[in-house]
């Protein structure tokens, strides 16, 4: 079995901060391999002393279920402890939030996407921390989509925002320790800085190989089937397609209500993208886009996962329904994750390229010759901050 950073806490803790005062960074899916939350096992621990909770997107307790809904603090009433949020008024934590730790320690289940916002939580908080000198401690905890394939576009930098803060593949093949290991070393190297490692994770490891338990890291991620398709269906919130929220198979059904699913399945099949079956559905999503609305569109049947390509394949699909329902597709309009002027499909691709390319009429081919150039880039930065073979 694979054991977490969580799992290694009592022999691995630094003993620099020992008896320090803490900060705890976590979500529903900072549990360890019994399912006992995070933070029960640093009130239990004798050698932290906990003084404040701290929350990402979707809160401490999963208690938003939409995108982009934020959350207030409040006081936790089993603890007795503050707990901030981060995915409100204020993203970083702020001098006030820190003034009563020494350290914050991050144990958040990162999905394996640029897009999931967990990532640049904790790099707020890594800046926050150097700023007011504070040490942080990253428990490390396995990429769901293992630690070999990446794929997709590399941020450009003049497209940052919430969803990439730094330059990443979107499918990118690192550890939320990893990350961390590569945003200390390339931007914050003066950080006072830890990572507590996992112990037998490989990189060939999809999630269901480690034998840890799956929790919801967020409302609209139940399982690793969703987590799969997920590097390429993000970028459907930059659009009017549905990607399935409201619905029990979030990003793995699509659609919109203008959409014949057998016309565009029969599309699709013409792309001959390698581990997936497209199906054609209908559906009804019960909140977001179109809620109460019949939409026609397709499922993601993923029948090979070391062929899937899931960022070519949402890329396929946004070209198959922009190429067929040309009046019909839209690309969604600003605002999205906090950023007011750019298009949300830029954002999320990290670039504006992808965008025109589909609207020039690119082929799939010569649009996945370009990035796949960009992430075979990056593996050469990348490679000096892996921790598992």
């Amino acid at each position: 079995m694979v054991l977490t950073g969580i799992d290694r806490l009592e022999k691995s803790w630094p003993k620099e901060l020992k008896g320090l005062r803490v900060g705890l960074l976590v979500h529903p899916a900072s549990v360890n391999k019994k399912f006992e939350q995070t933070v029960n096992i640093f009130l239990k621990s004798k050698k932290i002393r906990l003084k404040a909770l701290f929350g990402p997107q979707h809160g401490t307790r999963g208690e938003t279920q939409d995108n982009m809904v934020e959350w207030e603090g409040f006081r936790d009433p089993q603890t007795g402890l503050p707990v901030y949020s981060l995915y409100g008024h204020t993203r970083k934590p702020e001098p006030e939030m820190l003034k009563d730790i020494d350290a914050l320690v991050i144990d958040l289940q990162d999905i394996g996407s640029r897009y999931y916002t967990f990532i640049w939580t904790m790099e707020l908080c890594m800046q926050a921390c150097l700023e007011n000198r504070k040490s942080v401690v990253v428990l490390d905890r396995p990429n769901p989509l293992g630690g070999l394939a990446i794929e997709g576009t590399v941020l450009d930098m003049s497209h940052a925002s919430f969803v990439g803060q730094r330059p990443l593949p979107i499918r990118h093949g690192m550890t939320v320790g990893e990350i961390a290991n590569y945003l200390k070393n390339e931007f914050y190297p003066s950080l006072n800085f830890h990572i507590i490692k996992m112990q037998g994770w490989k990189r060939n490891m999809y999630f269901d190989h480690t034998k840890l338990p799956w929790v919801m890291p967020s409302p609209n991620m139940p399982t690793l089937d969703t987590a799969i398709v997920y590097p390429g269906m993000c970028l459907f919130e930059g659009t009017n397609l549905s990607e399935g929220r409201g619905t029990t198979m979030p990003f793995e059904i699509f659609g919109a209500p203008f959409i014949e699913p057998d016309k565009l399945i029969k599309r699709l099949k013409e792309f001959k993208i390698s581990g997936v079956i497209f199906r054609p559905v209908f559906f009804q999503p019960t909140f977001q886009k179109y809620a109460g609305s019949l939409c026609g569109g397709g499922q993601i049947h993923v029948i090979d996962r070391n062929k899937f390509k899931p960022f070519k394949t949402g890329v396929a699909i946004l070209k198959a329904v922009h190429d067929i329902y040309p009046e019909q597709f839209s690309w969604k309009e600003p605002p999205y994750e906090y950023e007011t002027q750019k298009m949300p499909i830029d954002i999320l691709a990290g670039t504006d390229r992808l965008r025109i390319e589909i609207e020039k009429g690119e082929s799939i081919k010569n649009m996945e010759e370009w990035w796949t150039r960009q992430s075979k880039a990056f593996q050469k930065i990348r490679k000096k901050y892996l921790l598992y073979s």
